[in-house]
């Protein structure tokens, strides 16, 4: 009987052992993860700047000669014709980032109609940037996000997700840097083309008869060049949200076995922390 009752002793102990070790280790919590995934994509500015980058005739057409505006409106139908594609970048990766979310988390939602604003596909452009590579990132990624939607997530996680999504996640965020930089580079000639007029003909205009245009001009001249400081800003807030999205979804590749580890999950926090204040920067 006592021998019973040691055997049973040392097997409560066995098993307080082991619930322990489990209550201790516990279950990978993800909610860094979500709210890394919701701020990358909640992340603004590239679309205000893509909608900014297909106007940009627009804005400069009253400030150009002649010879200049033919050169202009091809320039402007080249801008909209890759303006879709450049949406569409951003849509993706957005839907990436809110199914990740959608695994890391306790509800369940259908983002099924979202893969209708996928679109058909992207043209490889030189102008723009767009290359095959990233033609061929986007169409992986497209397929897995159907995949794991249209199946309504089952056998699907946060590890496999990343594992699966990350290359051509990568690939897609290196097009939108790249397409942000271009963004930015337009921007700078349309500067050239708007603030130049004024430096150029306001040193001339001296007579007492200019004087109340010349006022009206600098007034405009000030108002546009501050508008133009407030835009470079954004351009390099959206550089900065868009690296540290791809930064962060390298980390979470990297530890997917240890997302468990309060060092890598404070990591990620941060990441999402980062982003959520580049958003409120954007305004956004």
């Amino acid at each position: 009987m006592k021998a019973c009752r040691s055997a049973a002793a040392f097997a409560l102990l066995c098993v307080s052992l082991l619930l322990g070790g489990c209550a201790t280790n516990g279950p990978v919590s993800l909610e860094a993860v979500r709210e890394f995934a919701d701020a990358s994509a909640k992340l603004g500015g590239y679309a205000e700047l893509s909608h900014r980058y297909r106007d940009t005739y627009e804005r400069e057409q009253p400030y150009l000669t002649p010879s200049a505006d033919r050169i202009a409106r091809e320039n402007d139908a080249k801008r909209r014709a890759v303006y879709d594609d450049f949406v569409t970048l951003q849509k993706t990766v957005v839907l990436y980032m809110q199914t990740l979310s959608l695994l890391a988390g306790d509800g369940r939602y259908d983002l099924t109609p979202r893969l209708d604003d996928l679109g058909m596909g992207l043209q490889a452009n030189a102008e723009s940037g767009l290359q095959q590579r990233h033609i061929a990132a986007y169409m992986g990624l497209t397929r897995l996000l159907t995949r794991v939607i249209a199946s309504g997530y089952q056998n699907r996680s946060v590890e496999t997700m990343v594992r699966d999504g990350d290359a051509d996640i990568q690939a897609l965020l290196e097009a939108m840097i790249s397409i942000t930089r271009l963004y930015m580079k337009t921007n700078d000639n349309e500067k050239k083309t708007v603030l130049g007029i004024f430096d150029v003909e306001l040193p001339f205009s001296v007579k007492n008869s200019d004087r109340m245009l010349v006022t009206l001009a600098k007034v405009h001249y000030l108002s546009k060049s501050n508008e133009y400081k407030m835009i470079d800003q954004r351009y390099e807030l959206a550089l900065q949200g868009l690296t540290k999205v791809a930064l962060g979804h390298q980390k979470l590749r990297e530890n997917l076995h240890n997302l468990s580890r309060e060092e890598v999950r404070s990591m990620i926090q941060r990441y999402g922390s980062d982003l959520r204040k580049i958003r409120d920067n954007l305004g956004n």
